[in-house]
């Protein structure tokens, strides 16, 4: 059985790399259908790119997140590749990731970056710290023993079960990050594969802000924790609120203990609120983790579904 690949390229006014793009992959992946969705370009990206090869679609609401968001929701296929079409991601890395997931069935190919070229390629220092924070973030929080190397990628190729399963909040760049996330939290199996980067060719701008979607990436991952992992939000902020507050009780404990008086009133209230907010915290946290679970429970349930019906598909 042929197995439908497709090639995942948004855009926005990149008028001039985008037909190397559409021809590199077209090369790597002759099988492969591309599509290049523009999002309100204000050059010739979607002229260039149909005169290219490719299948042009477009998106009204800006934003990468929209535009994966429709990318995911109208093209079916058995695997996807998702790049950027600014010619920052060689395309002969295409072949070894489609094969990571048709054959090996990973649900995420993290073309990794930063193992090889990219802190010397990028001239942005900022993002290169960045992409160090971000990294340092999501392998502190949500990855128990895997190491994720790159987190902010745009290279990446994925399954049916994960682009039909993944619930897109983001708007931006954030993105990628919210993939990642995501994935580390459904135990999906991922895996990353070093490929070389090289920096935009002059005359070509990046429409990543450094401090603005930096910002976001970071609130995003805050969020995202908060919701994948309330027990231990809300717990950290609960024992926080109790060590506070037995600071402050403890010593009026002891006077009172000592001299059968309590001289300090506001303190104690104080420290009695802050005990209480401890313990709402926790079974806040409590009950959003059973939602959590469920949650986990249900997207399970409906991945053994989607599986089951490919599986009869094909026969």
């Amino acid at each position: 059985m042929n197995n439908k690949v497709a090639v995942l390229i948004p855009c926005y006014n990149e008028a001039l790399t985008i037909e190397k793009v559409v021809k590199d992959f077209k090369a790597a992946l002759p099988e492969a259908d591309i599509y290049v969705y523009d999002n309100n370009s204000t050059d010739d990206t979607a002229k260039i790119a149909e005169k290219a090869g490719a299948i042009v679609r477009f998106e009204a609401r800006q934003g990468k997140g929209n535009v994966i968001r429709a990318m995911f929701r109208e093209i079916d296929a058995d695997c996807y590749v998702m790049t950027d079409g600014d010619d920052t991601y060689p395309a002969e890395y295409a072949r070894e990731m489609v094969n990571l997931v048709l054959d090996k069935k990973v649900d995420m190919v993290i073309g990794d970056r930063l193992s090889t070229t990219y802190f010397k390629e990028n001239k942005r220092p900022f993002h290169n710290f960045g992409n160090s924070l971000v990294r340092y973030f999501i392998n502190t929080l949500f990855s128990d023993k895997k190491n994720i190397v790159d987190v902010m990628t745009g290279y990446r190729a994925f399954s049916p079960l994960f682009v039909k399963t993944f619930p897109i909040l983001s708007e931006g760049f954030e993105i990628e990050t919210e993939m990642t996330i995501h994935a580390l939290d459904k135990n999906l199996l991922l895996e990353s594969l070093p490929v070389t980067y090289r920096d935009r060719p002059e005359g070509s701008e990046s429409k990543l802000s450094t401090y603005s979607d930096g910002a976001k990436v970071l609130l995003t991952i805050f969020n995202l924790y908060r919701n994948y992992r309330p027990l231990k939000f809300f717990g950290s902020a609960a024992a926080l609120l109790f060590i506070v507050s037995m600071i402050m009780f403890l010593p009026i404990l002891s006077t009172y203990f000592e001299t059968g008086l309590v001289p300090r009133f506001p303190t104690l209230i104080v420290s009695m609120f802050l005990l209480l907010a401890s313990l709402l915290s926790f079974f806040t946290g409590l009950i959003l983790d059973t939602n959590a679970e469920n949650s986990r429970k249900s997207l399970e349930i409906m991945m053994n579904i989607i599986t089951s019906s490919k599986n009869k598909g094909s026969k």
